[in-house]
């Protein structure tokens, strides 16, 4: 199975008696004998994933495609990214996350309080392992900023996608150019990652 960019906002997977899951909803055309069915959420498997979703509300609900042939997977237009797993962690905003293959496994993991009036950040989407994962960005392609223990990296929040590497996250408090900029409302707050690694984000706010 491997995936291919077909455009730069639609990926093909091509499947040969084997499978792929994907973003459910993504499929936007396939060819050849291919099934589908619900893979349930990217917090694990089973009850323990539903239970990881219905506690965090970082809900990743999958199916997958399995069989001979190509499908192709596209969503809101947003423009897309095929990254190589080899290994490796990648830290993911799961509505960022659109289609996995090879040996991936998706888990929920705990980020860290950042506010009692906070909604998004708490938890986020990890995937391990070895294979191929395609990513969504809005407003462009993905930025891909590297962090260095002499430079730390400060985020905002909406703007994040992924991280990957030896990276510790921390919350940011002490954001005052969202009021210069206009964007005081609410708690304030970024991500700021520290360690060596690359942190990917978008080109527009969620």
């Amino acid at each position: 199975m491997q995936l291919v960019q077909r455009s730069k906002r639609v990926v093909e997977a091509r499947l040969n008696n084997s499978a792929v899951r994907a973003l459910s909803g993504s499929m936007v055309a396939y060819e050849g004998q291919v099934n589908f069915k619900s893979a349930g959420f990217g917090g694990g498997d089973g009850l323990l994933a539903g239970m990881k979703q219905r506690a965090t509300g970082e809900g990743l609900s999958l199916m997958e495609a399995s069989g001979s042939g190509v499908v192709y997977f596209a969503h809101n237009a947003a423009e897309t990214t095929i990254i190589e797993m080899n290994g490796e962690t990648l830290q993911v905003e799961s509505q960022q996350l659109m289609v996995l293959n090879g040996n991936l496994q998706t888990n929920v993991t705990f980020a860290g309080v950042r506010g009692a009036t906070a909604g998004q950040g708490l938890f986020t989407t990890t995937v391990t392992g070895h294979g191929q994962i395609a990513l969504l960005s809005q407003g462009g392609p993905l930025i891909h900023l590297e962090v260095s223990p002499q430079y730390p990296l400060v985020v905002d929040p909406d703007a994040f996608v992924c991280a990957r590497g030896a990276l510790s996250q921390s919350f940011v408090t002490d954001v005052s150019w969202r009021s210069a900029l206009g964007q005081g409302g609410g708690e304030a707050f970024s991500l700021r990652w520290d360690g060596t690694g690359v942190v990917s984000i978008q080109p527009a706010e969620r």
